[in-house]
């Protein structure tokens, strides 16, 4: 099997990337100038109220509640500052991570899974998203993945791997793989096990893209598509997700290669038709498990080389697996025909398509093969583990045997007690095995469960808004007669705005207004602390509104009077000119209040949302206090979107200009000349395996600056 250096060092990068439009994205939505909008004393959900001293000891109140910003008040901030000074920390951290590689480093990756963890404890509803959880157990992985040495500084080998390589550096690369297996095949379990009758008969596409969060642009052409493509689009959705992920394991390449374009094909379609923030750029970092040297390498002239005779038995096992691989594809082929009673309309030109198993016959079907799921995860480690334990045997030297047999027993350790605790969120997707695994692995899970380590995943279980998407509006009024839309910057509203493209970028606020719209208000809160800080005209929470407060209808005077509609939203039809969606009066959602109002007062003592105490005043005079108050005056012009796509495009920037300027660019190119003496050693060493690996010169930049060009 090739060697998985360069697949890690895409994991890692990814990893960084992911971090640094998170902390970004977060970072903007806690604004202001005095208050946060989100989370500051006068926000939505005040991030104080989490942390309230209980009498304990700092380390014991440091376990029980993870989070860094129980030391903000020693730098003279308050929780809000500190959110903000952690996730303007948190961004610039994993840029230098991004951008520089002797920060990716495992202190590194700690911090930011650190401060990530640390803004979640104090995020409430606003951070309890699964991709928000994905990131952490990422984050956590990538701890164990980053390397102590830069790759840089180890010569090349024979055979693709390095002369520095350690025996544990893959272990916990198959984490990575483990949880992209969790997160898919239990994202496509679920889909079934909730009976929703849009999944049940294929039709859930038919309404997804018009009635999912934040759809873009292309979601509108998606959704006028011909129904019999939804329906294959379902089928194949359940292939990917189900049929599919069994072969991250498989131990043909070719078989993980294309279970690798399969996924990455399924995240790029969503990316394009829906604004899923991170979540998807996350799934692609995943999928980096799937690939190896070989495959990234891609060096000119090595599918041009003379073939040489291989023995009968090499030649016999190549055969063998190319039957295997084809039985597969075969399978997949024939399961998807039959379970999905695929039949060609050549006359119509279409494709029908119906599920032909029942809602038994599939929860059979999970119980048989969930279990034997983990086993298969058990023998892929086993293996990887005796992999290690081989590389191990080939060190020379006693005092490297012994250091690298001490890494490997740490490593190793923490691998296996990681698939051991992922073990028991895994099997929430069958019940009869969560109960039957081991009692070791739910006290395992239960003692760092707050640490979110391992987490549980099933997207779009259910689909929603089958008889149009609903949707709450906010009206404002000042005479309790005459009312004002207020329009969100992303969220449908004005009938004539197109959707926006707002990715990497999750605007929260945005999202919880859906999530609201498919109850009553009363199961969110937080709606009602909305109403009141409108009412206040609250200038840090407008901007969660609209970012440039002119636009915003009640700028000059907070409204006297707000209220909440609910409607139900369509996709305008292809031929209405100037129109996206059409939308239709369903109820009230929230009635009309204003400061005083009896109703208001009751729903915030209700919710607990009547502030005790009066917020402390906040030490404006510190010179760090000082310092976030110049950076959000310096950051506030620009729109959340446009900031990480210039961060983006920053990025890309630089990593052109690191190509260009890479001092080894020349030597390291296949075409340029390389003297006999330089080649003669590595092929006295290892003839063999010289012949076959191009990235066998003995120069240390050749393959650091052709990953480079490849990543920027």
């Amino acid at each position: 099997m090739a060697g998985s250096r360069l697949p890690r060092q895409l994991f890692l990068q990814g990893v960084a990337a992911v971090f640094m439009f998170a902390f970004a994205s977060l970072y903007t939505q806690i604004p202001g100038e005095g208050t946060q909008g989100l989370y500051g004393p006068e926000g939505i959900l005040p991030a104080r109220r989490t942390l309230r001293p209980q009498g304990k000891g700092r380390w014991q109140q440091l376990w029980e509640t993870p989070t860094l910003l129980w030391e903000a008040p020693r730098l003279g901030l308050d929780t809000a500052q500190g959110l903000e000074l952690l996730s303007l920390l948190g961004a610039l951290v994993a840029l230098g991570a991004l951008l520089l590689s002797p920060l990716r480093h495992p202190v590194i990756y700690l911090l930011l899974w650190a401060a990530y963890l640390s803004a979640c404890q104090v995020g409430q509803v606003f951070l309890y998203f699964q991709w928000d959880s994905l990131l952490l157990e990422t984050g956590f992985l990538a701890v164990l993945v980053a390397p102590l040495r830069p790759a840089s500084h180890r010569k090349e080998a024979p055979q693709g791997r390095q002369a520095g390589a350690l025996p544990h550096e893959d272990l916990p690369f198959w984490l990575v793989r483990w949880l992209l297996f969790r997160l898919m095949f239990a994202s496509g379990v679920v889909k079934l096990t909730s009976r929703c009758p849009a999944w049940w008969g294929l039709t859930a596409l038919t309404y997804h893209y018009e009635t999912q969060c934040l759809p873009t642009p292309a979601a509108w052409f998606a959704h006028h598509l011909p129904v019999w493509l939804h329906k294959l689009s379902v089928v194949a959705t359940f292939l990917i997700e189900i049929a599919v992920p069994p072969l991250f394991f498989a131990p043909i390449r070719r078989l993980r290669l294309a279970a690798f374009y399969s996924q990455v094909l399924l995240q790029v379609l969503i990316i394009i038709t829906g604004n899923y923030n991170f979540f998807n750029l996350m799934t692609l970092v995943l999928t980096t498990a799937l690939l190896d040297d070989q495959h990234l390498a891609a060096e000119p002239g090595h599918g041009s080389r003379k073939k040489t005779a291989t023995s009968w038995p090499k030649a016999l096992l190549a055969t063998l697996s190319l039957l295997l691989e084809l039985a597969v594809y075969g399978l997949l082929a024939y399961g998807t025909v039959h379970y999905f009673g695929l039949e060609v309309d050549w006359q119509q030109r279409t494709i029908h398509s119906r599920t032909t198993f029942t809602f038994h016959q599939f929860s059979q079907w999970l119980k048989t093969l969930t279990l034997p799921t983990v086993w298969l995860g058990v023998a892929s480690l086993v293996w990887e583990l005796l992999s290690a334990l081989w590389r191990w045997t080939q060190v020379r030297g006693w005092l490297r045997k012994l250091s690298a047999v001490v890494q490997l027993s740490l490593v190793g350790t923490a691998t296996v007690a990681l698939f051991l605790i992922s073990l028991v969120p895994y099997s929430y997707v069958e019940p009869g095995t969560h109960g039957r695994l081991w009692t070791g692995a739910h006290r395992l899970f239960g003692a760092v469960e707050h640490l979110q380590l391992a987490n549980s995943y099933g997207l779009f279980r259910r689909m929603t808004g089958l008889g149009g998407r609903p949707e709450v509006v906010l009206e404002g009024s000042y005479d309790g007669h005459h009312w004002t839309e207020i329009e969100f910057m992303y969220k449908p509203g004005n009938l004539s705005r197109p959707p926006p493209v707002v990715v990497p970028h999750q605007p929260r606020l945005d999202w919880q207004m859906w999530f609201a719209a498919l109850g009553p208000h009363t199961h969110s809160p937080w709606f009602t602390s909305l109403v009141l800080r409108l009412l206040q005209g609250k200038e840090p929470v407008i901007r969660l509104v609209q970012s440039q407060v002119a636009r915003y209808p009640f700028h000059k005077q907070p409204p006297t009077y707000v209220r909440a509609q609910r409607y139900k939203y369509w996709f305008s039809q292809p031929g209405e000119q100037g129109q996206w969606w059409r939308r239709q009066w369903v109820e009230e959602f929230f009635p009309s209040v204003s400061l005083g109002d009896p109703t208001l007062e009751t729903l915030l003592r209700q919710f607990g949302l009547q502030e005790k105490s009066p917020p402390r005043t906040r030490s404006a005079n510190s010179t760090l206090a000082q310092a976030l108050h110049w950076t959000r005056s310096q950051l506030s012009p620009l729109e959340a979107p446009a900031l990480l796509w210039g961060l983006l495009m920053a990025v890309g920037a630089v990593r052109f200009v690191q190509a260009l300027l890479a001092p080894c660019s020349l030597r390291s190119s296949p075409l340029a000349p390389v003297s006999g003496e330089k080649r003669r050693p590595a092929s006295q060493k290892d003839s063999g395996a010289a012949s076959e690996q191009a990235t066998a010169a003995p120069n240390p930049c050749s393959s650091s600056s052709r990953t480079t060009r490849r990543k920027k």
